[in-house]
């Protein structure tokens, strides 16, 4: 800071300090602000401990709400115990007619229905399939497909709504959650809830769900060990329903009335998964309360938050308006008093202030001018120069005493009538001109005018500012010119790459026509050469013959391979929504119906939907299905899994014969193996095919395998929507 800046009047302390008569209003002004601030200060505290009890028994009501209704969906499922208590196992007519007496939809809205889930161990899958069958209910297929130690397949749901027909047969013990609370009520012999799940009813819709079940042992039986209750497991009554509408039902309007906001997270397993999450979001609270609860064999956290303080505690209101009127009466007696000593010291200094404020702006006024690379001038009410800056005076080649005076448009190239100042209506206004110097050079600048306040001075009326773009102006110049000759070179190469597509469609169609005349007379003679004269060839030259007849058949499809692959990159894309995880299961069931002896383990994640073309896509996962099938035919059982990875990577993964991941480049070229035509049939273009599939759909692929332990295809394609 320099001399200027610093403040040349005394210290402020003295004038800040009371002096006199005014020691007393002083000493009364602090006593009663001090008085005023502890009795609301005691009534404010008094006003939030009621507030925070309250706000403490509103979140145990809130929280009883909802254990108690979890209470009645047991005491539902329980029924269903009664039912099987009385019944070995009631037929689905008596389920219905059980389910409708409750009045399930009318009573629990968020309920979706009340099912029964039978615990089958492996050996016993078949005889209940049979017995399904006979009994007139259909064909059961449990579903995910899989050999399992036990399975806990969907029997009864009602009641009957379309959803809840379609997950019959869903096997829920293949779930992890859902096999974790079945298991656990299967050893305890208590009704468990799970962690949130994606029902099967709700399809590809997220939404945070829970089920309740309760297992059910053979009737007379009363298993007191877990070994004994697994012996006796029948299988379990549950109650599948979405928490966040069950909750809300319940607790909003009780919410909304404290303008309150609730979350329910369940920490069982250490982590934190949202149940509920409502009322009010706006403003910091008031309040917070959270606290654990045990519910059927998880833990949930039940935080609670107030509204704002205005809102929370409303009797703060009454005691803020008694504060501001104890401050207001305090300050005012001793601001009167105070503010006419003051009078006169604050006029005194603010004049100094003026003065000195008025100094400074015109030194930071005249170096602005002074030092500014931008050439700026001042114009007098007659358009004539007043004074110039140095930089002005060099863009012109020109003293500044030889522009003083001057007319301010004499100095560009104008046309007849032209003019360079306007009046816009707003003052300020721009420009672009040229102008030659003195020594005959051309420069182009960009103006800018605006008005000047009349207290600069009488004689000054405007200020213009100039900035040389002539530089600028060239390099655009350059760069416009650059870009035409880039597109000439553009538009070059572009009808190279259709004179090449060109070529390879007439190689294609010679790959097509031409060569297989050649093939079909090889293999013609070949063939009549073994009908006519088989009986004069021995048994080495029959041998040469069929490799020859073999080779020219490879040939050929090879050719038909190739142009396949030449196919994939001309055909027009027809973008649909398709299920990839549906299309696998198919794949695999067509190879599993070719070769029945096979045992192969298929685990397949469900949902996965993609957007692409079906029949490339189909294509492409029968190629990688196909492969994994060949390559897992020394393994019993072989494994083949298809899924979706966190990266977003979907994946076919197999456990057949590998191979050395240094040479992990050459499985996408077309015609490159690694294993010989003996151990692996094929024609080498199947993985180039895939490739040639993902990268149209815009994806990308990759491998990783070792020999012996398997092979992992990873690719990405588009979304739903993303196409």
């Amino acid at each position: 800071m320099d001399r200027a800046d610093k403040p040349s009047s005394p210290s402020l302390w003295p004038r800040l300090v009371p002096r006199g008569g005014h020691l007393l209003a002083f000493a009364v002004l602090l006593a009663s602000l001090l008085l005023v601030w502890m009795a609301w200060s005691s009534a404010r505290t008094r006003e939030m401990r009621a507030a925070e009890q309250q706000f403490a028994s509103f979140s145990d009501e809130v929280t009883e709400v909802v254990l108690q209704r979890l209470v009645q969906y047991e005491l539902l499922t329980r029924g269903g115990v009664s039912l099987f208590a009385s019944v070995a196992r009631p037929t689905p007519r008596q389920w219905q007619s059980y389910v409708e007496a409750m009045g399930v939809p009318e009573r629990y809205p968020s309920v979706l229905g009340l099912g029964f889930a039978g615990y089958v161990p492996n050996a016993r899958l078949p005889a209940l399939q049979l017995e399904w069958r006979d009994s007139g209910y259909g064909l059961l297929s449990v579903r995910p497909r899989g050999v399992r130690p036990a399975y806990g397949p969907v029997l009864y749901l009602e009641p009957r709504r379309p959803e809840n027909v379609a997950s019959i047969g869903y096997d829920m013990y293949s779930e992890p959650r859902r096999h974790a609370a079945m298991e656990s009520a299967l050893l305890t012999g208590r009704a468990r809830l799970t962690a949130p799940v994606q029902l099967v009813q709700d399809g590809p819709i997220p939404r945070t769900s829970l089920l309740l079940y309760l297992p059910i042992y053979r009737a007379g039986d009363q298993p007191r060990t877990p070994e004994a209750r697994r012996e006796s497991m029948q299988g379990w009554i549950y109650a599948p329903f979405h928490a966040a509408e069950m909750i809300d039902m319940l607790i909003a309007p009780r919410l909304a009335s404290r303008h309150a906001r609730l979350r329910i997270v369940d920490v069982t397993d250490g982590g934190e998964q949202l149940l509920y999450d409502g009322g009010e979001h706006d403003g910091t609270p008031a309040f917070k309360r959270s606290f654990t609860r045990a519910v059927y064999g998880r833990t949930w956290r039940f935080d609670f938050a107030s509204a704002p303080v205005d809102q929370a505690v409303p009797g703060l209101h009454a005691l803020t308006g008694i504060l501001g009127l104890g401050l207001v009466a305090a300050l005012l007696l001793y601001g009167v008093a105070f503010a006419l000593a003051r009078t006169g010291d604050r006029a005194r200094a603010i004049a100094g202030r003026l003065t000195e404020e008025y100094r400074r702006s015109e030194l930071r006024f005249r170096a602005a001018m002074q030092y500014s690379a931008i050439g700026k001038a001042l114009l007098d009410s007659r358009e004539c120069i007043v004074d110039v800056n140095p930089a002005f005076a060099a863009m012109f080649g020109r003293s500044p005493d030889a522009l003083i005076g001057l007319p301010f448009e004499s100095l560009f190239e104008l046309r007849e009538g032209e003019s360079l100042l306007r009046d816009d209506g707003e003052g300020v206004w721009r420009a672009m001109r040229r102008f030659q110097r003195p020594d005959g050079g051309v420069r182009h600048v960009h103006l800018t005018y605006s008005p000047v306040p009349g207290t600069v001075g009488q004689d000054v009326a405007g200020l213009l500012q100039l900035e040389d773009v002539t530089e600028r102006l060239l390099a655009e110049a350059r760069v416009h010119a650059l870009n035409r000759t880039l597109e000439a070179r553009v538009a070059l190469r572009t009808r190279e790459l259709m004179r090449a597509n060109q070529e390879l469609e007439s190689f294609a169609y010679s790959v097509s026509h031409d060569l297989r005349a050649p093939l079909r007379a090889i293999d013609g003679f070949s063939r009549i050469l073994a009908e006519r004269y088989a009986d004069r060839l021995d048994e080495a030259g029959q041998g040469y013959l069929t490799r020859v007849r073999r080779a020219a058949a490879r040939m050929g499809e090879l050719i038909d391979a190739m142009l396949q692959l030449s196919r994939l990159s001309r055909s027009a894309l027809k973008v649909e929504t398709v299920d990839l995880s549906r299309t696998v299961a198919e794949v695999i069931e067509d190879l599993q119906v070719a070769e029945p002896v096979r045992r192969v383990e298929a685990v397949i994640e469900p949902g996965l939907e993609v957007a692409g073309d079906a029949t490339l896509l189909r294509n492409l996962l029968q190629n990688l299905i196909a492969n994994a099938w060949k390559f897992t035919r020394d393994r019993d059982p072989a494994r083949i899994e298809f899924g979706l990875t966190a990266a977003g990577e979907y994946f076919v993964r197999d456990n057949g014969a590998g191979f050395p991941q240094e040479y992990v480049d050459k499985l996408f070229r077309p015609f490159q193996r690694l294993h010989t035509e003996e151990h692996f049939a094929g024609h080498g273009i199947g993985l180039a095919t895939v490739r040639r599939i993902v990268e149209r759909h815009g994806g990308t692929i990759r491998a990783e395998g070792a020999v012996g332990e398997g092979a992992t295809f990873y690719f990405t394609l588009p979304g739903p929507t993303e196409l």
